[in-house]
């Protein structure tokens, strides 16, 4: 503390010496060495003492702080020391005014610094790259003596030129740019396949490739600091502008000068964009796809032309394309419909005919597989092979095309629901959840992946190491197939399960002291039918902004019968979603009169208990693993919280609330029904809400209850019923075999003993430290104060 007041203390000292000119400050004609070196210090007791009005008490004395020098002062003028309140607020404003405006400028200054480093790490990877390739073309040209590279050499200078207008002159930033970009990947291009052995003798040569090496660190440098400083802004996109174009000016520059081969090379280049959409896309299987491409291109692909390549040049155009997209598997904060949004937002029309291209790519590298039947040599092992493995690959393929065709129209169905009924800030992905996406995409998964797995065990039964087409149009299939298992891998990961919810609200029921209901007083009737329908509306209100499906919500001021509502809850309990499979998760409310049991009082004196309830549940979902939860609004909810904590084999919820008894008057009403559901709705559906559980002075309290296994409750993952419904609506006859072959290998648990340890961890954590609030994971919480 004491060095927090010295360092406050020199600060003040230190403004108020910057201001001394301001004051008429009289000192004496002595001067001594003392005072000669330290004038500052000097100036600043005498402006001290000539504020008006100042007074310096003794724990500001500038004998305490820099040792005793009165004699220094013996010709100032003292003034009359009044207010020392007002010196020490002076001093501290001014002191602590100089020093957040010192703090804010430097840190400024830092971020501007920082900013203009990594701008500048840019600069110089471009300009070692353009001298590389500068060097590189002089020397070929020098060396082969060929018009057409000095003509490229000159022309890229000139365009070169005619960017850096545009840029500077014109403020054409985007033009410029991308005509750079354009003239990088031809050039490169060029420094590629323009390659000798007679080269690699040559000093410039050796430059060249210590420049190219330089741009690839530096590159790299420039990228990994731009993300660790968080300068980077990532934006959804299949293909940045500057990767277009890059690629387009290599594919150009190898039909400039490989005309035999360009067809391979233009594909390999193709192969490459989609490797690259895979990674940004973060697959699951990106970095395997990653790792065979660049074996299979080094290793085998290019030996395959028979051409002389510059390793350094194609390492260079290579980690420049595939950096950023690979740095950003860890640093890019996107979510799975962020990173997909120009595929999921996108026309329906244009995604239906993105089919075409794929199946089109698909044939093609089955008829390129097939001229593998040309080489008899290992004709018993080829045709066999062939025969059973192309069959099976025809059938996955034939599952992956329909597959493909109903994720369209289911994703035709959430767009339209989405542009149609706008609710709020509400995403696609939640109407996708709504509408049993996840079901579909985790069964898809499955069948995707075994078409993946039949096209590489196809591609190595059918190899052909001297054709250049046929790896690369094998190097575009696989991450092509590699994008559609990750889609539906990350869809069904991510998206919430279905759910569906019936409410039931009881307004004029009252139960009297011997437990009998009866009828409110004509004159209150009018009054609580509006709080009724205030009930009503906000509970409807949850299941929309929740894209809870919605059973019904019935409202009835006779009440209910026992035998009406169990027809009710009954057929309630038993819905299924459009595709088959029982909704994940069903909303029973109720608002009402109960009893102290909690108990639901209904019409005739009649009740329903809640272990009533809960076999009804066991009867409809034996066989299944959704969830129930039951929402109250009732005088009387905390014997069914209590209750359903004992519940220890089915997944069941309790939220209700506890009305106080007795206010003061003067500070808050009396609670009624429905004060809870309006503040928990509010809770629920907006996120600038105010209300805080936890307040002492809350008349309507919160409290919820879990069964013992609730813990261990997962989204329902598809079964083989499921699998044959799934199979039944979508594919022909012909391809069962085959599904249920997926099905099982996805069925297999190779890390069971795991699951159970987590398992009993989580129920512990539950048991134990049970959470204020209790994410469900269908957008809603349940809430205990």
């Amino acid at each position: 503390m004491k060095r927090i007041l010295e360092k406050d203390e020199k600060r003040a000292r230190l403004a108020i010496a910057m201001a001394t000119p301001m004051f008429n400050v009289q000192t004496s004609e002595k001067k001594d060495d003392c005072f000669a070196t330290n004038g500052v210090v000097t100036g600043l007791d005498a402006a001290i003492t000539k504020i008006p009005h100042v007074y310096k008490p003794a724990s500001l004395k500038t004998s305490d702080i820099l040792g005793n020098h009165r004699h220094l002062f013996s010709g100032v003028r003292a003034e009359p020391l009044e207010s020392s309140y007002m010196s020490k607020s002076l001093r501290y404003c001014v002191s602590h005014c100089l020093y957040a405006v010192m703090t804010k400028v430097a840190e400024l200054n830092k971020e501007a610094n920082m900013h203009s480093f990594i701008r500048y790490l840019g600069y110089l990877a471009n300009v070692s790259l353009l001298v590389a390739i500068c060097l590189g073309l002089y020397v070929r040209w020098e060396k082969t003596e060929n018009i057409l590279l000095l003509v490229i050499f000159i022309l890229g200078l000139f365009v070169l030129g005619i960017a850096s207008i545009l840029y500077y002159y014109f403020s054409m930033e985007a033009a410029s740019l991308s005509l750079l970009h354009l003239w990088f990947g031809f050039l490169l291009g060029l420094l590629c396949f323009v390659d000798d052995s007679k080269f690699k003798t040559d000093v410039k040569e050796e430059a060249t490739k210590y420049l190219l090496l330089a741009s690839i660190m530096i590159k790299t440098l420039c990228s990994v600091v731009e993300r660790i400083c968080g300068c980077v802004r990532h934006q959804p996109a299949l293909l940045t502008s500057e990767e277009f174009l890059e690629l387009v000016g290599f594919a150009i520059a190898s039909i400039a000068m490989m005309m035999p081969n360009c067809l391979s090379v233009v594909l390999l280049v193709f192969a490459l964009s989609m490797l690259i959409v895979d990674l940004r896309m973060k697959s699951i299987l990106a970095i395997p796809n990653l790792i065979a491409f660049a074996l299979i291109t080094s290793l085998l692909f290019f030996p395959s032309l028979k051409i002389s390549t510059n390793p350094f040049a194609l390492a260079c155009y290579f980690s420049r394309l595939i950096c950023v997209p690979l740095l950003d598997l860890y640093f890019s904060g996107l979510s799975v419909t962020e990173r997909w949004k120009p595929y999921l937002y996108g026309r329906t029309l244009c995604r239906r005919i993105s089919i075409l291209p794929v199946a089109l790519i698909e044939l093609i590298f089955f008829v390129l597989a097939a001229f593998k039947l040309n080489n008899l040599d290992y004709w018993y092992f080829l045709i066999p092979g062939f025969s059973i493995f192309g069959i099976f690959w025809l059938i996955c393929h034939v599952v992956f095309l329909i597959t493909f065709w109903g994720f369209h129209t289911k994703l035709g169905e959430c767009q339209k629901i989405y542009y149609t009924h706008r609710i709020d800030h509400k995403s696609l992905d939640c109407v996708m959840a709504s509408k049993g996406m996840r079901h579909f995409c985790l069964i898809s998964e499955r069948l995707v992946f075994f078409s993946l797995v039949f096209t590489a065990v196809l591609g190595g039964v059918s190899w052909q190491p001297t054709n250049g087409t046929f790896m690369s149009v094998f190097l575009i299939v696989l991450p092509l197939e590699s994008l559609a298992h990750g889609l539906f891998h990350e869809l069904g990961n991510c998206l919430g399960g279905t759910c569906i919810g019936y409410a039931i609200v009881i307004p004029t029921n009252y139960c009297s002291p011997d437990g009998q209901p009866t009828l409110l007083p004509p004159e209150q009737v009018q009054e609580l039918n509006l709080r009724s329908t205030t009930t009503l509306n906000s509970i409807q209100r949850f299941f929309a902004y929740h894209m809870i499906e919605t059973y019904g919500c019935d409202y009835s001021t006779s009440g209910f019968s026992f035998v009406a509502l169990q027809s009710k809850v009954k057929a309630f309990l038993d819905l299924r979603t459009t595709d088959g499979p029982r909704h994940d998760t069903y909303i029973l409310y109720y608002s009402g009169h109960s009893h102290s049991s909690g108990e639901w009082a209904l019409s005739g004196g009649e009740t329903l208990r809640l272990e009533t309830i809960l076999e009804w549940w066991k009867e409809k979902n034996a066989d299944f693993c959704s969830r129930l939860i039951i929402v109250l609004d009732c005088g009387n909810a905390l014997p069914w919280v209590k209750d359903v904590r004992r519940v220890g084999d089915i997944f069941v919820a309790v939220q209700g609330a506890v009305l106080a008894k007795e206010v003061n008057i003067e500070d808050a009403e009396l609670p009624q029904l429905g004060d809870f559901t309006k503040d928990w709705v509010e809770y629920n559906c907006n996120l600038d809400n105010n209300i805080s559980w936890s307040d002492k002075g809350r008349t309507v309290t919160a409290v919820y209850g879990i069964s013992k296994s609730w813990s261990d409750y997962t989204l329902h993952l598809p079964t083989g019923s499921d699998v044959a419904k799934h199979w039944m609506i979508y594919f022909p006859h012909f391809t069962y075999p085959l599904i249920q072959l997926a099905d099982w290998c996805g069925g297999l648990n190779l890390f069971w003993i795991c699951n159970v340890c987590f398992r009993c961890f989580k129920r512990l954590k539950m048991r134990w430290f049970p959470p204020t609030v209790l994410d469900t994971g269908q957008g809603f919480k349940l809430v205990k104060s």
